[in-house]
This record gives C-alpha cells, structure tokens and sequence, in this order.
C-alpha cells in the first residue's frame, strides 16, 4: 500500500496555506513601491490552488477525499503561517522575507513527500509540482535581491 493518500492531505494542505500566504503578500505590496511584485505574487497564488485541485482530482479518481485537513502537527508546523504576522505590517522586504519562509517550508514538504511510497503517477505528479515550487522559491528570491 502506498503513501498516497497521507501524502496528498498534506500536500493539500500546504498548498492552501501557499495560496492564501501568495495572495496576502500580493494585497499587501500591490500599492507600494514594489506594485509588479503583486502580480508575480498573485500568479504563484493561483499556481498552488491549480496544484491543489490537481493532488484533489487525483485522490477523486482512487475513490479518497484528500481535500480534508492534514494532521494536527501539521498545522502548527506549516512554514506559511508564520506569515501572518508578518503581513501585518506593510513593509515589502518583510513581506518576501516571509514568503519565502513559507516557500522554504513547501520545498520541504515536497522533499518529505517524495521520500515516501508513492504510487508511479503520483509520483510524477509530485515531482512536477516540487520543480515548480522550487522555480517560484527562487523567483521570489530574485525579486528580494532586485
């Protein structure tokens, strides 16, 4: 039996925690000095919710509804909650800093995910999906060193 399941709950889970850390960070700078990080921002919020629905159909198709919350140590480790009080104030330096913390911590998962038994097609999907985390970790990182 694989991890698959397991696996997508939780992958599910930080991609929620991305797409609305991606679109908080978007609001915040949209009316600054750095208004273009806004759409960049707002594209990797709408990245994680495709991802999202993806690793959902995916569960849907084997009969599992992976759309439910991870596990409860999960929720207090997730990287993109320390976002939160991060946005609270409007500095866009600050606002990146905690991206990419969130960032950092989706990588992981990733790399935690792909150490687990996952059946060939997850597999492939996963993989795809932490290359393109990756990408969007080191496009934020571009935009703090611009």
């Amino acid at each position: 039996m694989t991890d698959d399941n397991a696996v997508a709950k939780e992958l599910v889970e930080t991609l929620k925690d991305g797409e609305k850390g991606y679109a908080s960070a978007a609001d915040k700078v949209k009316d600054g000095d750095h208004a273009a990080w806004a759409g960049t921002l707002q594209r990797f919020a709408e990245q994680r919710a495709g991802f999202s629905r993806e690793i959902v159909a995916m569960g849907h198709e084997y009969g599992e509804d992976v759309d439910e919350s991870g596990s409860v140590a999960a929720t207090f480790h997730r990287g993109w909650i320390s976002l939160k009080d991060a946005l609270t104030g409007d500095d866009p330096d600050t606002v990146l800093k905690a991206v990419l913390t969130g960032e950092d911590h989706a990588v992981k998962e990733y790399e935690k995910a792909l150490d687990k038994d996952l059946s060939a097609g997850f597999r492939e999907v996963v993989s795809k999906q932490h290359a393109a985390v990756v990408a969007a970790r080191d496009e934020v990182k571009a935009l703090q060193k611009a």
